[in-house]
C-alpha cells in the first residue's frame, strides 16, 4: 500500500508525492500521523540544503509529528490502540530510494516499543533512539503536542546547563527555539531573562517571559545589554548559531559563567574569542536527552505553564499537499511555526 509524505528530491525541490506505508515490525506500533510542526532551523536547513551533518536526497523531512497508534506489532506491550505518541516518523524506502531525517510528515509513521525492546535484551542501538516515543495524554490536543518536542529538546538542554532560580539568563533568538529558552528561563525563576531578537517578535518575547527585549540591529545595543545587566549574565544561550552570534555578546557574560550554542546556522562556522570575555568561562556541550524531559513537559502543559499558542496558530492548519505554502508562511514570518495536518485521523 502507498501513502503520502512530503520528500525534498534534492536541495531546494520540496514535492509531496507516493512511497510505502511501513511495515510493522514485533515491537513497532503503526500510527496514523496526525500533526506536524515547520521547524525553522532543522527542515529549512534540509530543503535548503544547508544542514551541517550528511544528508542523503531524496528524503522524507519532519521531526516534530504527532500519531495515533492503529496496529500493534507482536512483542509490543506499553502502547495501545488509539495511544497519541509524540516523535513518531516513517522509516526509510526498503528498497533505498529515498532517505529520512525523521520521516514525519507522512501519513503514517512507526513509532517502537523501547521498553519491551529493552527488557527483551535487545542491544541499546536498537532501542535507544525511540525513547521518544512516548504517549500523550488524551487531555492534551494533537496540534498543540507536536510543541512537545521542541520543548522537550530546549528543557533538556537548558536543565544541563544548571541554570538555578536567580540566575540571569540572556536568549540570543527569538524563533522557535529562543521562545523555548525563554520560556524555560521564566519558569525556572530566572531573576533576569533577556532577549536579543528580531523587532517583529517582541510580543512574542514578552509574552513568553522575557524581562527585556532588545532588537538585535538597535545600534545601543551593547550598550543596553550593560544597563540591564551590569554584573554580566550568568548564562547566554545561543539559539541561533550563526557564526558570530554567541561572539558578539561574550563580553556580557559574567566572569565564571555558561554559554552554550544551540543553534545550527552555522554550526561548522561558529566562533568564540575567549580574549573578549571578562574573565574565565564555560562552554556548555552537554547536549540533550529529549526523553529524559518528557514527563516535566507534559507536567508543564496541563499546568499552564507551556501553551502553544505563542508559537502556534492553531486554527490555521495546512494539509499535507500543501506543506510547501506551510514553510512560505514560516520564511514570510506570519508564523513562528506552521501547522500541518498529515491525515484525515
Amino acid at each position: 500500500m502507498m501513502m503520502k509524505a512530503a520528500v525534498i528530491e534534492k536541495v531546494g525541490d520540496l514535492v509531496v508525492r507516493d512511497v510505502p506505508k511501513p511495515q510493522v515490525g514485533d515491537y513497532d506500533v503503526l500510527c496514523e500521523l496526525l500533526y506536524g510542526a515547520t521547524c525553522t532551523g532543522t527542515d529549512q536547513h534540509l530543503i535548503g540544503g544547508r544542514f551541517p551533518w550528511p544528508v542523503t536526497y531524496p528524503t522524507i523531512l519532519g521531526h516534530e509529528s504527532v500519531g495515533r497508534a492503529v496496529e500493534l506489532g507482536s512483542k509490543v506491550r506499553h502502547f495501545r490502540v488509539g495511544d497519541v505518541i509524540s516523535r513518531v516518523g516513517t522509516p526509510a524506502g526498503p528498497d533505498g530510494s529515498y532517505a529520512v531525517n525523521w520521516g514525519g510528515f507522512a501519513e503514517f509513521g512507526i513509532a517502537r516499543d523501547h521498553w519491551a525492546m529493552r527488557a527483551d535484551g535487545l542491544p541499546p542501538s536498537a532501542w535507544r533512539s525511540y525513547r521518544v516515543n512516548q504517549v500523550i495524554p488524551p487531555s492534551i490536543d494533537p496540534r498543540a503536542a507536536t510543541m512537545i518536542i521542541t520543548w522537550r529538546e530546549t528543557l533538556s538542554y537548558f536543565n544541563r546547563m544548571g541554570a538555578q532560580r536567580g540566575d540571569s539568563v540572556l536568549v540570543v533568538g527569538s524563533g522557535g527555539n529562543g521562545l523555548a529558552f525563554t520560556v524555560h528561563a521564566s519558569n525556572a525563576g530566572a531573576s533576569q531573562v533577556v532577549v536579543v531578537g528580531s523587532d517583529s517578535r517582541r510580543a512574542a518575547g514578552q509574552a513568553a517571559g522575557a524581562h527585556a527585549y532588545v532588537d538585535y540591529r538597535a545600534a545601543d545595543l551593547n550598550e543596553q545589554l550593560s544597563a540591564l545587566q551590569p554584573g554580566g549574565f550568568d548564562f547566554i544561550i545561543d539559539s541561533v548559531g550563526q557564526s558570530d552570534s554567541a561572539d558578539n555578546v561574550l563580553p556580557f557574560l559574567r566572569a565564571g559563567g555558561i554559554v552554550g550554542i544551540y543553534g545550527v546556522d552555522d554550526y561548522s562556522a561558529c566562533r568564540i574569542r575567549p580574549h573578549r570575555a571578562r574573565g574565565t568561562f564555560t562552554i556548555f556541550s552537554g547536549g540533550y536527552d529529549e526523553a529524559e524531559t518528557h514527563h516535566q513537559v507534559v507536567e508543564m502543559i496541563l499546568d499552564g505553564r507551556l501553551d502553544a499558542r505563542l508559537w502556534l496558530d492553531m486554527d490555521h492548519v495546512y494539509p499535507l499537499d500543501q506543506i510547501g505554502a506551510a514553510f512560505d508562511a514560516v520564511r514570510d514570518r506570519l508564523f513562528v511555526k506552521a501547522l500541518v495536518k498529515l491525515s484525515n485521523g
